[in-house]
């Protein structure tokens, strides 16, 4: 199990650190289970070899970018919960793309809503980007409801490749974090 010293963030329950190629295993539990990526990912429930490729992808945003889409685990148990984290998506304006997966077996319990919370406070107050983006599909009903809670707005509809649907699309920009984060303090 790790130590909270082995996470880069900590939020109440949950400790970040990056991907390494031995989390395969760790990755196939979470992208190799359909129920997380189908409504991300129009091809079906994914072998072992096309994880193994979008584990690599994670590993080498963050190389290139400094960014991925972070391993979460209990702080209490050291389980693997699923991932949160970010990916760039508008440089010239410095906003990245927030987004989340959580593992089935641990969906309504508050996770996702709580990484997506650390990840916001990450990006604004450390990373100081300017917004932060994010889409759904149009039938998750879920991550919009969460988007909205965290105060998300719509923008538009957006055009995603992997699923070949428009999903609507948000923003939060920085001075809108900064006047509902207090909101989030006081929450935790």
């Amino acid at each position: 199990m790790l130590s909270n010293s082995d996470y880069f963030l900590t939020s109440k329950r949950l400790g970040f650190r990056t991907w390494s190629k031995d989390d395969l295993d760790l990755a196939v539990g979470l992208w190799g289970d359909f129920q997380v990526t189908k409504l991300f990912d129009s091809r079906g429930p994914l072998s072992r070899e096309q994880v193994k490729y979008r584990l690599h992808q994670e590993i080498a945003t963050q190389s290139e970018h400094g960014v991925q889409y972070w391993p979460i685990f209990l702080l209490e148990s050291g389980e693997h919960i699923g991932c949160a984290g970010l990916r760039p998506y508008d440089a010239s304006r410095n906003i990245l793309e927030i987004g989340f997966h959580i593992r089935s077996n641990h969906w309504r319990k508050g996770y996702a809503s709580e990484a997506a919370r650390a990840v916001m406070d990450y990006a604004f107050v450390s990373l100081k980007v300017t917004g932060l983006f994010a889409g759904h599909n149009p039938k998750n009903l879920s991550s919009r409801n969460l988007l909205i809670k965290l105060g998300f707005n719509y923008t538009h509809d957006e055009f995603y490749e992997p699923t070949g649907l428009e999903h609507p699309s948000y923003l939060l920009k920085a001075d809108e974090y900064d006047d509902i984060s207090e909101d989030y303090q006081e929450d935790a």
